[in-house]
C-alpha cells in the first residue's frame, strides 16, 4: 500500500525524540496562577463534571501553551508533554477538575467504560489485567503496547509510585516503516482485520469483540490501532475466528518490534506533568510499579479521552469502534452501559460549543 506519511514528524525513533524538545511545553508562573485561579473561580463542591462547560474555566495565559501541545499532538510529533500544571495547593478533586477543564477547551470528552465515565482514575484497584475484562489502568500490572479508543488520550499526573510506572511511546508509523524494512513477507497482515475484545464493557448495540486492522489509510495518512491483551481475549470468545499462523507471527514480530529500544521512547511523568497522545500514530505503555503505603501519596493520574473538533478524516474500518470517522465528529470511547440522557445531553451542548456533529447526525 502507498501513502504519503514517510516524511510525517509522527514517524519517529526514541533518539530522534530526545534531540528535539518542542514537543514539551513549560507552563510559566503566570500561566500556573492563571489554572489555580479558574478552578478557584468554577469549582463548585458536590457539582458533577458533567455539569461544567467551558465557559466556566477562563484557562488564561496558560492555554497558550497547551492548545500548542495539543496541536503538537494532532499535526507533529504526536505525542506532548506540558510540565508545571499546579498541583501543589490543589487537592485531589481540585486537580481532577482542572483536568476536566483542560479537556472542555480541547475537544468533547468520550466514555472510557462499561460505567460509562469521562475521567478514569489511573490507580491500582487490585485488578487483574490479564483476565477477559481487565483493565489495566485500575492495576500496577506492566501494561502491553497499545492504543487507546479515542482520538486524544491526555494523562495528568497527581502523585507518581514508589518505584515503577515509567511511561512508554512507540511511533506506530515508526514501528511499520521497520516492519516493511526487517519483515516485508509479515507486513501485508496487519492490514488485515483481527478481532478485538471488548472485555465485557459492550454497549446493548454491540458485539462482545470487533474486527479491526492493524494499520489501514485515509486521506492520504496511516493509522495504528494495536491492543495485543485484547487480541488474546477475543481468541477466547465464541464465534471469533481463529488466527493463522502467519497471522500470528506477524503479530508477535510487530509487538516484539514496537518494544525496542531503539524505537520505545522512556519518560517519567512528574507530578503536575500532563502527557497527551495521539492514539493514530503512538503507540503507548507503562511499567510495573509498586506503590506507597500512605493511601495520600498513592499513583494516581486522571485520564481523558478527546475527540477534537480537527480531528482527521479516518478509515472506514475504524467505523465499527468509533462509531464515526468524518472529521469533526464526536467519536470514539467505550460507550459502556450507562450512557444515558445525562451522557448525551452533555455531548450534545459540548459539540454545539466546539462546532462538531454528534456520531450519525
Amino acid at each position: 500500500m502507498t501513502s504519503r506519511v514517510s516524511d510525517s514528524p509522527a514517524q519517529w525513533t526514541a533518539t530522534e525524540l530526545d534531540a528535539d524538545r518542542r514537543w514539551i511545553h513549560t507552563l510559566d508562573d503566570r500561566a500556573r496562577r492563571d489554572l489555580t485561579a479558574a478552578i478557584a473561580t468554577a469549582r463548585t463542591p458536590g457539582k458533577p463534571l458533567l455539569e461544567y462547560r467551558r465557559e466556566d474555566f477562563d484557562l488564561g495565559s496558560a492555554w497558550r501553551a497547551i492548545d500548542a501541545a495539543f496541536d503538537e499532538v494532532k499535526r507533529g510529533r504526536g505525542v506532548a508533554l506540558v510540565r508545571g500544571l499546579p498541583r501543589e495547593g490543589l487537592d485531589e478533586e481540585a486537580f481532577r477538575l482542572l483536568t476536566w477543564a483542560i479537556g472542555l477547551h480541547a475537544g468533547v470528552a468520550r466514555p472510557q467504560g462499561k460505567a460509562s465515565h469521562y475521567i478514569s482514575d489511573v490507580r491500582d484497584a487490585g485488578t487483574q489485567y490479564r483476565t477477559g475484562t481487565g483493565r489495566g489502568y485500575s492495576s500496577s500490572a506492566e501494561l502491553d503496547f497499545h492504543t487507546d479508543s479515542a482520538d486524544l488520550v491526555v494523562l495528568t499526573c497527581y502523585n507518581k509510585a514508589r518505584s515503577g510506572g515509567m511511561s512508554i511511546t512507540t511511533s506506530s508509523l515508526a514501528a511499520y516503516e521497520r516492519m516493511k524494512r526487517d519483515h516485508p513477507r509479515l507486513v501485508e497482515w496487519l492490514h488485515r482485520p483481527v478481532h478485538f475484545s471488548r472485555q465485557g464493557e459492550e454497549a446493548p448495540d454491540e458485539a462482545p469483540s470487533y474486527p479491526h486492522p492493524i494499520f489501514d489509510e485515509a486521506g492520504g495518512k496511516r493509522f495504528s490501532k494495536w491492543n495485543w491483551n485484547r487480541v488474546n481475549s477475543a481468541q477466547k470468545l465464541d464465534g471469533v475466528p481463529r488466527i493463522p499462523p502467519q497471522h500470528w507471527d506477524a503479530l508477535k514480530t510487530f509487538d516484539a518490534l514496537v518494544r525496542r529500544p531503539d524505537l520505545a521512547h522512556t519518560l517519567w511523568l512528574e507530578p503536575g506533568d500532563m502527557q497527551i497522545i495521539n492514539s493514530h500514530v503512538t503507540l503507548h505503555s507503562r511499567t510495573e510499579f509498586v506503590d506507597h503505603e500512605d493511601a495520600a501519596r498513592k499513583r494516581l493520574l486522571f485520564r481523558l479521552w478527546i475527540a477534537p473538533p480537527d480531528g482527521d478524516l479516518l478509515p472506514e474500518s475504524w467505523r465499527v469502534l468509533y462509531r464515526a470517522v468524518e472529521p469533526g465528529t464526536v467519536r470514539g470511547g467505550i460507550i459502556g452501559q450507562h450512557h444515558d440522557a445525562r451522557c448525551k445531553a452533555f455531548e450534545r451542548e459540548q459539540a454545539a460549543a466546539l462546532g462538531m456533529r454528534l456520531a450519525g447526525n
